[in-house]
């Protein structure tokens, strides 16, 4: 366990502990949480950062603890934000829950063993507290002067803060002393913006119980560029496939800056130092070609939608912009691609000696069958990776699964889907 700290410094996952872990890691397995509450219908890639550091716990013969926030979602947490939260109702609140269970079974081993990761949800002893009780019981080891000088308020007094969002630290530091005498819980992960949350939960821990607990924090990623991580031009990037879409989640890895890939190797994949190194070598060697970026994106894509939809959106990514042979590509990954590119249905009546001027009048590359003929002429079409020489050339065989893939230029496509 001593080297998980270690671990975790070279990969940049760390920026702040308790004194004392280092020594408490030196006496063997130590059991640790980290807090997810489902405010959303999904987790996003900010949320990997605190999930590899589960992970990294587990993988060094810790405990993982994934703390389902059904309870404290209902309030919400300040930290981080400059203005209040909207409230959301149970329903929504217990719906995100199950979505959240389910996407985390990805990263971390379950089960009954002494070393197993456990998912509890904290709705189910904080919706039963009484109000006069947890205001002897906890509150009262808070004072307003301790509490106020928490980033997570500071930072909300000017423009105020309710006394709702105000107790959520209470609320959090409730959370660890319930882990901490249930579960032998001893340890709080968590983003820096948390660690004034993770810091009362120790010290309520300390004054309630004359316990001894500790802490870590990871940094608040943000790109070379200075952008939030986790944002793509679309938005978001989600790990749930319908929102957003596996190709679309290799993508924003491919198209990582390369001033950035170093760090996403270290932090959300488990390649060793010198994997590492050598990656970054062959980059340096011909950046073009970005493949520690393939290497980031097939590893994360993986965990999250499993091997065969990242292996089906690397295929479509070397298709698109590696030199990838489209005769070889699998018909999933035709149809990963008819859902980023414009794209219909065959027309009635096609066949393979349908001509490819008919065909490509029914999309949206070209306005009509002459304009078809001149861009033919001048080599501006290609039909399933192949230029088409002459105008009275016909489609032919499909590619797998029945797609036809008409480009013109570089960068104008259009897939027509099989009609069944």
């Amino acid at each position: 366990m001593e080297k998980l700290l270690d671990e975790l410094a070279w990969r940049g996952l760390l920026t702040d502990t308790t004194p004392d872990l280092r020594e408490r890691l030196t006496r063997g397995p130590i059991t640790g949480y980290v807090g997810f509450d489902p405010t959303a219908p999904s987790l996003q890639i900010g949320n990997l950062v605190p999930v590899m550091l589960l992970a990294h716990l587990q993988r060094a013969g810790g405990k993982p603890i994934v703390l389902l926030g059904g309870g404290t979602g209902l309030i919400g947490d300040p930290s981080g934000k400059s203005a209040e939260r909207p409230l959301q109702d149970v329903s929504t609140i217990e719906e995100n829950t199950e979505r959240f269970r389910a996407q985390f079974g990805r990263f971390l081993e379950f089960g009954d063993g002494p070393y197993d990761a456990i998912m509890p949800n904290n709705a189910d002893w904080l919706v039963k507290l009484k109000t006069v009780t947890f205001l002897r019981d906890v509150g009262k080891h808070f004072t307003l002067s301790y509490m106020m000088q928490k980033e997570s308020v500071k930072g909300r007094m000017a423009d105020g803060i309710s006394y709702t969002e105000f107790s959520y630290m209470l609320l959090q530091s409730y959370d660890f002393l319930h882990l901490y005498q249930n579960e032998n819980c001893e340890l709080q992960l968590g983003g820096s913006d948390q660690w004034g949350n993770i810091t009362a939960g120790i010290e309520l821990i300390r004054r309630s119980v004359g316990g001894s607990a500790h802490g870590i924090c990871a940094p608040l990623l943000v790109s070379a560029s200075g952008a939030k991580f986790g944002k793509s031009e679309a938005g978001t990037v989600w790990l749930d496939a319908e929102r957003t879409r596996p190709y679309e989640f290799f993508q924003f890895w491919i198209n990582a800056d390369d001033r950035d890939v170093e760090s996403h190797l270290k932090i959300f994949t488990f390649k060793t130092k010198e994997e590492i190194d050598e990656l970054m070598a062959a980059h340096d060697s011909n950046p073009g070609a970005r493949i520690p970026h393939k290497a980031v994106a097939l590893d994360v894509t993986t965990r999250v939608h499993g091997s065969e939809l990242a292996l089906g959106a690397a295929e479509a990514t070397e298709i698109m912009f590696g030199g990838g042979k489209p005769a070889d590509a699998k018909a999933e990954t035709w149809k990963m691609l008819a859902a980023e590119l414009p794209h219909d249905r065959l027309p009635d009546g096609f066949g393979p000696e349908t001509s490819v001027v008919d065909l490509i009048s029914g999309s949206t590359l070209i306005k009509s069958k002459g304009e078809a003929r001149r861009q033919i002429a001048q080599g501006g079409i290609s039909l399933n990776g192949r230029p088409v020489k002459e105008s009275d050339a016909v489609v032919g065989d499909s590619l797998a699964g029945g797609y036809y893939w008409l480009r013109r230029g570089k960068k104008a496509h259009f897939i027509f889907e099989p009609r069944t």
